[in-house]
């Protein structure tokens, strides 16, 4: 018999169940990287927006001949000014960019409470079709406002409004599907690399946008909302929810959700299999809840808690919306009950706020130091990205190696505050330091900023105190990246406010926030180590 060829070999190396988890892991991934592909426009578009056009004493004349010999021929319509684009031709230019900022930022935070709450009653193929498909018609919309010469302000601010809160539909709904498929075994590190869809798609709405923004500016939003949208149609096409509902046997075991409780039964005798799973809720023997009790009296109460209200939430498994899971969603406040939910979501707030900082006006940054014009400087911005795919996916490897989430956190962030301090002063040294200083910040600053959106949200949405509820995954990500889309909102609505008194005043900010991010981690960090100290003491004895 012939020997089989090496591709088929490669192929039959892997079973039916894996070759099922790697087709939903690539298209998560490209799935979520069209929504940030859609998002980066705005920030390469602000130089064109708004272009260069200094008086003669504010600069010298052979820069300023310098810099405008960089920029290329420009379509002229009829009332766009040399200044750039009605309304951003004022002076007033940063405060009206930082405002389309704030429309889309602080409706992506509102809308993000709400959307965890609902794709938890909803199937999660056509939730996230549907948002895809409203955010590319949004996101072309913006552009179509240069085709048909629109040039009054509320128009772009609503198509900001508006693409914001669709696109909320996009991160519970991918967390929840990836946290289906794949359990807590090096989580971290599956998640790092996963999130560095984020930074592939800021990259590549970068260079989409930034090749046709100095000759026709409406395509850099045009083309991504396209992409968007095909992407929403693949999504209803393709997208499996959950492992069980092609009879896949590579969900996660019930050891990843709870490794200390034994005893389980069944909720009812009826099988649940409306489009997730059948679902088997597990209960504590009594010692499994004397070794909680020992261990973690948060733990013993939640659990308690859970317990004394399975009856009643039993009998009214209808009316409180019980679903394809077979149990009741989890209520916004019992969300917030779990351990380290309110730490982290506040951590985010602040990293967040600096990530998105620098997504929205580091373009804009790189054209006021550097002197390059909008392409160039889109160009250059993604090798923060770059960083950013790096930093992810060396997070998520500590973080595993370590078992200890918050510390690894804690770690980049107080690395990232006197960096930001030093790309600040090596940046005007010239562009091969900027380029060194772009990839270090982008590492440090969205390290931890995946790990918490990703891992973290995954590990406390899956919390043992949830006794394998997996409808709380969506919820807890929405509580943990909404809140972190207050800071994105904040960010680059103060770095508006703060940068016409200078950009140094921009980078104290970013580094304020990173401090107050560090802050919010202390009492989860002392408790990590507290834990490593007891857990040594013990093998010790």
């Amino acid at each position: 018999m012939a020997q089989l060829p090496p591709g088929i070999r490669f192929i039959t190396s892997f079973s039916r169940d894996q070759w099922y988890r790697a087709f939903i892991f690539t298209l998560t991934f490209l799935l979520y990287a069209s929504f940030h592909l859609s998002r980066k426009p705005i920030s390469i578009v602000k130089g064109e927006l708004h272009k260069h056009c200094a008086a003669s004493h504010e600069v010298e004349l052979s820069s300023y001949r310098e810099y405008a010999a960089q920029i290329q021929s420009v379509r002229k319509l009829s009332n766009a000014s040399q200044c750039g684009w009605e309304p951003f031709d004022k002076n007033n230019y940063k405060q009206l960019l930082g405002a389309l900022d704030y429309s889309f930022l602080c409706a992506y935070a509102i809308g993000m409470y709400l959307s965890g709450i609902i794709g938890e009653r909803l199937p999660i193929r056509y939730y996230l079709t549907v948002g895809m498909l409203a955010s590319g018609l949004f996101t072309a919309m913006f552009g179509l406002g240069y085709f048909c010469n629109i040039h009054n302000l509320w128009f772009y601010i609503m198509a900001q409004i508006a693409n914001g809160l669709v696109q909320t539909t996009g991160w519970p709904s991918v967390v929840t599907c990836i946290g289906n498929w794949f359990g807590k075994g090096r989580r971290g590190l599956i998640m790092g690399i996963w999130n560095s869809h984020t930074s592939v798609g800021n990259i590549l709405g970068s260079l989409i946008a930034a090749y046709w923004v100095s000759t026709c500016w409406g395509l850099s939003f045009v083309m991504p909302g396209v992409i968007i949208a095909v992407m929403g149609i693949v999504c209803f096409l393709f997208l499996i929810e959950h492992p069980k509902d092609i009879s896949c046997s590579c969900t996660p075991s019930s050891r990843d959700h709870e490794p200390s409780i034994s005893t389980e039964f069944v909720v009812s005798s009826k099988a649940f299999v409306n489009g997730a799973s059948r679902f088997r809720v597990q209960m504590p023997t009594l010692n499994d809840k004397e070794t909680i009790k020992s261990q973690d009296p948060e733990m013993l109460h939640l659990l308690m808690d859970s317990e004394n209200s399975m009856t009643s939430q039993n009998s009214s498994a209808v009316g409180t919306g019980e679903g394809r899971h077979g149990t009741s969603a989890i209520s916004f406040l019992g969300a917030l009950r779990i351990p380290g939910v309110i730490e982290f979501s506040l951590c985010l707030l602040f990293a967040k706020l600096v990530s998105y900082t620098f997504l929205f006006w580091l373009p804009l940054y790189i054209t006021n130091v550097e002197h390059l014009d909008a392409k160039r400087a889109g160009d250059l911005s993604t090798l923060f990205d770059v960083g950013g795919i790096f930093g992810g996916i060396l997070a998520g490897l500590i973080s595993d190696r370590l078992e200890k989430r918050a510390s690894t956190c804690g770690m980049m962030l107080l690395l990232a505050a006197p960096t930001l301090y030093m790309f600040s002063t090596v940046s005007k040294m010239g562009l091969e330091a900027t380029v060194v200083m772009l990839l270090i910040s982008g590492a440090l600053v969205n390290g931890p900023y995946a790990l918490i959106t990703t891992a973290v949200s995954a590990d406390l949405g899956t919390h043992k105190s949830l006794k394998g509820n997996a409808r709380a995954l969506s919820t807890v990500t929405a509580i943990i990246d909404g809140t972190g889309s207050v800071g994105a909102a904040l960010g680059p609505l103060l770095a508006g406010l703060i940068s016409p008194s200078g950009w140094n005043n921009v980078f104290y900010m970013l580094m304020v926030a990173d401090g107050c991010a560090l802050l919010f981690l202390l009492h989860l960090i002392q408790k990590e180590l507290r834990c490593n100290a007891d857990h040594t003491l013990f093998k010790e004895h």
